[in-house]
C-alpha cells in the first residue's frame, strides 16, 4: 500500500506556464536590479576615465 492510495485530494502538479512565468519573474528582476546597479554606478562616476 502506497501513500497515493489513500483517500483525499490529489497532488496538484505545477503547470509549465506557472513555472516559466516564476522563471521570467526571477530574470526580470535580476535584469532590473543589474540596470540600477550599472546606473548607479555610472553616475557615482565609476566608469568614467580618470583624468
Amino acid at each position: 500500500m502506497t501513500d497515493e492510495d489513500g483517500p483525499g485530494p490529489a497532488p496538484r502538479r505545477v503547470s509549465a506556464w506557472m513555472i516559466l512565468a516564476v522563471v521570467a519573474a526571477a530574470l526580470l528582476v535580476c535584469c532590473c536590479s543589474a540596470a540600477v546597479g550599472l546606473l548607479i554606478s555610472w553616475s557615482a562616476g565609476l566608469f568614467h576615465t580618470p583624468t
